[in-house]
């Protein structure tokens, strides 16, 4: 591993932070290894289906040829440092690309050309659209049957609800797709085949024979719509265009990187990875447009002792602060952190704070990523992402700072795991590798969590879907030893109550001959709207009950709601208000008082109509038009309600909610029902009652 003097410290400006997102098989990772190959990262390129690329350096990824975890690498073009991560596109890894958006600045969207917008691609636009991420998109595939580039950039536009223009066009598609045209200079773009696409010839537009005369025009045409556009985002150029008078392309440059900085506009470039054409326009308009760190928003933060909002400016020469988005274990250099430095430098060896849990650490070494190799450097200023070697106690989204200069950044906020498993150890032996693994996956996945069943004793895993519960056990097995049997996923219901109920009595009287036990309490209990959690009040006036004993009352509430009362599964939206009571000077004590609360709460729930609720996905089916009445037939079985049906050219998207629990298998379920043509995805919706004669059923067999 080679130690590079001060080569984190670019100049700030010089710097991109990208993400490459999009749907699962678009062709991100092509992509990413194109871009590596080209700019002289990697001397050969991986391809994803050999399960050779870089980016996927995972067994499991190899393996599946998907990306599973977002795999971070940094290399250089035109003088530029070019920070990028590659991002699962499958749903139940929706954790890492959340992470990664939150500490990029700009990304590059990649879109299937005969697939065009597809669910995961909504997803992770409205994913960089939540923190204002600029974007350029790349329309991967050309060279496919299918593909159709102005229809793509349609669909863009309607669904996205994007302002995308075409950057570049085509010349050609499917099998004739043979280069691009640069519009702002005319310049039509072939590769060369024979050295992978490395090379090629730039030609003036008129000058093109290979080009036919429809798509030049199409070319000035969509120029023009271009140029128009760009003025419009630009006073001056305005009026250079309302003139007739066209812009030096210089300024048409300079008022595009603006407007794409400020996501008026989001340009689209067309390209093939798989047949090396397209990327180094892409990697071009990366470094024109996508903006530095310095003009993003300042990261804002929240001082500790004041409560007051801070802001750092991204300098290196400003206090320091970074935000820990990901934590990995590694097998040759222990655990690693991932960071984003948003103001100030660090040192290799310096003492930071972590002001998220309020204790110092001391930074051991700094890596600058590529996949899983790595490459040790001195310092790491503002604008850049590395990997700290050290860090104990630093898990996913907690801020360091300088020890003298302590505040808070905002946190990353992840999705909740809506399916459970059991995991059990098959000897003793794994019991203690089963434990630290769980701890370790814990870490590197805030999606991933683990709880124990206080009836039952056993370990329940949770995630955001089947796949990925799948690839934590084999993680599991591979990397810890572990071996474990595992049960079928469990769905993660929720409880409620339906109605309100008054002062309802909780007492817990003791008496033994010596010192008793007396605890008593008084609560009204109320449902909330759907998805506002719970909230516990104290209402107590006059000290009817002591101070002291306002907390284990609270903390009895809460266990008791954890706990459930109607099926076992934990209570939501619901409000309790502590509001009378009594105290004996000798026997009461907390333990008395927290087992009234819990009583209290039991009764309460019991008396409020409990309901049991289960979550609710919203699910995107894209067939084939012939098996559209199998398909929602098979859905309204599994108590669907197709929310809208949609065609597109010759398939059709059926907008379904449906119970998670009815969902398990449906990948299988699909496929032999539509000859394997039909596609879905998944994303978690909201929590609905169950149906009686369900929620009797599921009852039932929880009580076995």
């Amino acid at each position: 591993m080679a130690k590079v003097e001060g080569h984190g410290d670019t100049s700030i400006d010089k710097i991109r932070n990208i993400g490459i997102i999009a749907h699962i098989d678009a062709g991100k990772t092509t992509t990413t290894e194109r871009v590596l190959y080209y700019t002289g990262r990697s001397y050969k390129i991986g391809e994803v289906h050999e399960g050779a690329a870089t980016m996927d350096w995972m067994d499991q990824e190899r393996e599946r040829g998907i990306t599973i975890t977002s795999a971070a690498t940094t290399t250089f073009w035109l003088d530029h440092r070019v920070n990028i991560i590659d991002t699962p596109g499958h749903l139940d890894f929706t954790a890492e690309v959340e992470r990664a958006l939150r500490v990029l600045d700009g990304a590059v969207m990649v879109l299937d050309a005969s697939e065009g917008v597809q669910a995961q691609t909504e997803k992770v636009s409205r994913q960089a659209d939540g923190y204002n991420i600029s974007r350029i998109l790349f329309i991967n595939k050309m060279d496919k049957v299918g593909a159709d580039y102005d229809a793509t950039i349609e669909m863009i536009r309607e669904r996205l609800v994007l302002p995308a223009y075409a950057y570049n066009i085509p010349i050609g598609a499917e099998e004739t797709f043979i280069g691009v045209i640069d519009l702002l200079t005319r310049k039509a773009i072939i590769w060369h085949s024979e050295d992978l696409g490395a090379t090629f010839d730039t030609i003036d537009l008129d000058e093109a024979d290979m080009v036919d005369d429809a798509t030049k025009a199409r070319a000035d045409k969509n120029r023009e719509e271009l140029i128009e556009k760009i003025c419009e985002t630009d006073d001056v150029l305005m009026g250079q265009y309302l003139e007739g008078t066209e812009p030096s392309l210089q300024d048409l440059k300079s008022a595009l990187r603006k407007a794409v900085v400020d996501v008026k506009i989001v340009p689209v470039c067309a390209g093939s990875s798989l047949r090396n054409k397209g990327v180094q326009p892409l990697l071009d308009a990366v470094v024109w447009y996508l903006p530095s760190p310095q003009e993003v928003p300042p990261a804002k933060g929240t001082k500790i002792d004041s409560e007051e909002t801070e802001v750092r400016e991204p300098t290196a020469e400003a206090p320091f602060s970074a935000l820990a988005f990901k934590v990995q274990t590694d097998p040759y250099v222990g655990r690693l952190t991932y960071f984003r430095v948003y103001s100030g430098t660090i040192k290799a060896g310096d003492t930071i704070y972590n002001s998220s849990k309020g204790v110092k650490d001391r930074i051991g070494r700094i890596l600058l990523m590529h996949a899983n190799d790595r490459e040790e450097v001195d310092t790491l200023s503002a604008g850049n992402i590395g990997a700290a070697v050290g860090l104990k106690d630093t898990v996913t989204s907690d801020t360091l700072t300088d020890v003298d200069h302590p505040i808070v950044l905002e946190t990353i906020e992840f999705p909740d795991p809506v399916i459970s498993l059991s995991i059990e150890p098959n000897t003793k032996a794994d019991q203690e590798k089963l434990g630290i693994g769980l701890r370790k996956l814990q870490e590197e996945d805030p999606t991933f969590k683990l709880q124990t069943n206080k009836d039952t004793g056993q370990s329940l895993i949770s995630g955001m879907g089947e796949l990925h519960l799948e690839i934590m056990v084999d993680r599991l097995k591979r990397e810890f030893g572990v071996d474990a049997t595992v049960s079928r996923p469990m769905v993660a219901y929720r409880e409620t109550i339906s109605t309100a109920s008054k002062d309802i009595v909780g007492q817990y009287i003791r008496q033994s001959g010596g010192k008793g036990q007396y605890g008593h309490v008084v609560i009204d209990m109320e449902p909330m709207e759907r998805g506002m959690g719970r909230e516990f009040v104290n209402a107590i006036k006059g000290g009817t009950i002591p101070n002291e004993f306002f907390k284990p009352i609270e903390k009895g509430v809460t266990e008791a709601l954890d706990s459930g009362v109607y099926a076992g599964y934990p209570l939501q939206d619901v409000k309790v208000t502590l509001h009378d009571g009594s105290y004996h000077d000798v026997d009461s004590s907390e333990i008395a008082f927290k087992l009234a609360a819990e009583i209290a709460t039991r009764e309460g729930v019991r008396r409020c109509t409990p309901q049991l609720l289960e979550p609710i996905m919203d699910l995107e089916v894209v067939t084939p038009e012939e098996f559209m009445g199998d398909v929602i037939g098979d859905l309204s079985g599994k108590r669907g309600q197709i929310v809208s049906t949609e065609t597109r050219k010759n398939a059709v998207i059926i907008n379904v909610t449906v119970p998670l629990a009815e969902m398990f298998g449906y990948a299988t379920i699909l496929r032999s029902m539509t000859q394997g043509r039909a596609s879905f995805m998944m994303t978690p919706s909201h929590y609905e009652t169950v149906p009686t004669n369900i929620a009797e059923k599921i009852i039932s067999s929880a009580a076995e």
